[in-house]
């Protein structure tokens, strides 16, 4: 038995358990582009002379972002869009990843921009696992990466960056600050209202898209992505909290959006709370922290 699109009785290819629907092909592709436009508009006006950064890592959500960016803001004159990817020097990993990128930037005609962990820091990804440090290779990776992106952005004259980040992440970095007590990170999620001094604010378009419909959409567009997981990923606690928000989301479907939607009906109160910090300008590299010196500068002390 054929199940029908519930708006266009034409065969369906999905079900979108939380909401009860099935949709063919171009409903569903509809229901992700006409969510995304929402969503941009209310994290921001986008001046006549906007310039989006978009942070291009090759797989399914950055480039499902980059084409998504390119299919809004293209048709805008005075709209910038430049791809940046962060080559944190993991062999057999990003080296695949790197050649996608610039083949999607290319058929886009979007300016493809690449700076290394080597080249910006001092140290492959591969190099910092060989220490075998506590902390685990995600949380150098993860504050290089920031690093990487900031740097590159302020470089290139970038107003807004872009990442990937969809639904099933938004809502796994929500608990797991929650659960870990950090109310000030919690509060500084994306996106971001209020512009801190020589950091750029980001822009999240697939923040409301859990991540199957990232994939679903990929696939029926015909988006070439990278479809590998980070070898390093398997130490990260992130995935502990994958796990007990697709446990979660399995029993009770819109479970993921049900956290997303507490968290912004209370980030008010944790900004009035947790008000951005005065920030200094870190003696070794330069860039924006809190503290003396930046994390980044921090952790090459640890390895370096």
């Amino acid at each position: 038995m054929t199940i029908e699109c519930l708006k266009c009785k034409k065969p369906a290819i999905t079900f979108i358990r939380y909401s009860g629907a099935h949709l063919c092909r171009n409903h569903f592709i509809e229901y992700v582009e006409r969510r995304v436009k929402k969503d941009i508009k209310k994290q921001g006006r986008t001046n006549d002379e906007t310039t989006f950064g978009i942070a291009l890592s090759g797989g399914k959500d950055s480039t499902v972002t980059l084409y998504l960016m390119h299919q809004i803001f293209s048709h805008h004159p005075h709209v910038t869009l430049h791809a940046i990817t962060v080559d944190e020097g993991i062999r057999g990993y990003r080296d695949t990843s790197l050649p996608i990128a610039q083949k999607n930037c290319k058929k886009l005609g979007i300016e493809h921009h690449v700076i290394s962990f080597q080249q910006a820091i001092g140290v492959t990804m591969d190099a910092v696992a060989l220490h075998h440090d506590e902390l685990g290779e995600c949380s150098y990776c993860g504050v290089f990466r920031r690093f990487c992106l900031n740097k590159k952005a302020k470089e290139l004259g970038v107003d807004k960056l872009v990442m990937g980040h969809n639904l099933d992440d938004m809502a796994q970095s929500i608990l797991m600050n929650f659960t870990n007590g950090d109310m000030q990170k919690l509060a500084r999620l994306g996106p971001h209202s209020k512009i801190q001094p020589g950091l750029v604010p980001r822009v999240l378009p697939l923040r409301m898209i859990p991540e199957k419909e990232v994939m679903l959409y990929a696939l029926v567009k015909d988006i070439e992505f990278h479809n590998a997981e980070c070898p390093y990923s398997t130490r990260a606690l992130r995935g502990v909290f994958r796990q007990i928000i697709d446990g979660l989301e399995e029993n009770t479907p819109g479970t993921r959006h049900s956290i997303m939607n507490s968290y912004e009906s209370i980030k008010d109160l944790l900004l009035k709370q947790y008000p951005p910090v005065q920030l200094n300008t870190c003696p070794i590299c330069g860039e924006p922290t809190s503290q003396k010196l930046c994390k980044t500068c921090l952790l090459k002390k640890r390895i370096m």
